[in-house]
């Protein structure tokens, strides 16, 4: 059994569709649908069973979890923007660590999934150097509700045996649930099937011109393929998860535009006064821990990405992940 929080999300659902291409689909996916079209994500994937995380919790204190050889801790609250700490705080830090403990009490891998944000305005140059992480600042709520659980694990020692991930800015199949949390690529697709044009930020930083405010852009099918990997090795500790290869968002939104075979028409509007000071003009993972520990995952160019994203998923009939086939006698629930 593999456990997979968030499992109904973004990258947890990603992560369970790429699970099903290796041939697992013994999986246990853990999340909380509610009113969004998340269930969207799980239907035409294999998996054992699912759980509220809620119920999930309760069935953690009653030790009524089945045997797991892994689990993948993706569930959490994702937006930068979410303004209520306790909230963050409850399921970013509290819920991992509960997880986590469980998952050493019994010697069961646990791959947790942290944040870029943690870096704050990079002035660390996103190095995944764990001596250094006391020193991160954070510009928001959700950076510090990860960098915390990310102390937790060093100061416990609890990361000899776990695997936490810093994600940059990832995209891809199956975020449409996400609303304003959703990739540039998503809603530069909209606004362009749409109108023919895209919105981007002005920049408000004397060293970036309009549309120049790079980021690492990392494709989901990539960061499922790394975690498939370390799945399959006792390699531990806190790892970027990036490219290593900053782009502009003028880049971006080009790739997209090209994947649609369409002439670029970019208009830069004003940054809401709100985000100015909590905004992150430049992003680059740097990734020779990782390449260090042996991972042979070769990450896609931003337009192979942007163009496999747009023609075979956000162009198609069906956006949706599926593995190459999925048997229906396999999905024994999806509630």
């Amino acid at each position: 059994m593999i456990i997979v929080t968030g499992g109904a999300g973004f990258i947890g659902s990603a992560v369970v569709w790429r699970l099903n291409q290796a041939g697992h689909d013994k999986i246990l996916v853990v999340d909380h649908l509610a009113k969004s079209e998340k269930w969207k994500n799980l239907a035409r994937l294999r998996f054992d069973d699912y759980v509220h995380k809620d119920e999930f919790l309760r069935r953690l204190e009653r030790g009524t979890i089945p045997r797991a050889e892994a689990v993948i801790q993706l569930g959490a609250c994702s937006s930068t923007t979410e303004r209520d700490a306790d909230y963050l705080m409850a399921n970013n830090y509290a819920y991992s660590r509960t997880l986590a403990s469980w998952c050493l009490e019994r010697g069961v891998r646990f791959i947790y999934a942290s944040s870029a944000a943690t870096y704050g305005d990079g002035a660390s140059d996103y190095v995944d150097d764990e001596s250094m992480v006391d020193r991160l600042r954070p510009l928001n709520g959700y950076g510090y509700s990860k960098q915390r659980f990310d102390q937790w694990a060093l100061a416990s020692g609890a990361i000899r045996q776990m695997v936490g991930l810093k994600f940059f800015n990832v995209f891809g199949p199956n975020e449409y649930h996400k609303g304003d949390m959703a990739s540039v690529v998503f809603k530069a697709f909209g606004q362009i099937r749409n109108t023919g044009r895209v919105q981007l930020f002005k920049s408000h930083h004397p060293d970036y011109a309009d549309g120049q405010q790079a980021r690492d852009f990392v494709y989901v099918k990539d960061c499922a393929e790394v975690i498939l990997w370390l799945l399959e090795r006792r390699t531990a500790g806190l790892f970027n998860l990036g490219t290593g290869i900053a782009r502009t968002w003028n880049d971006l939104t080009r790739a997209v535009f090209a994947a649609m075979k369409l002439p670029p028409q970019i208009d830069y509007v004003d940054m809401p006064e709100a985000l100015r000071g909590r905004y992150q003009y430049f992003t680059q993972a740097t990734m020779a821990k990782l390449h260090a520990a042996g991972c042979p995952v070769t990450f896609r160019s931003l337009e192979d990405a942007v163009r496999d994203y747009v023609v075979n998923y956000l162009q198609a009939d069906d956006p949706y992940l599926a593995p190459q086939t999925v048997p229906a006698a396999s999905i024994r629930s999806a509630a």
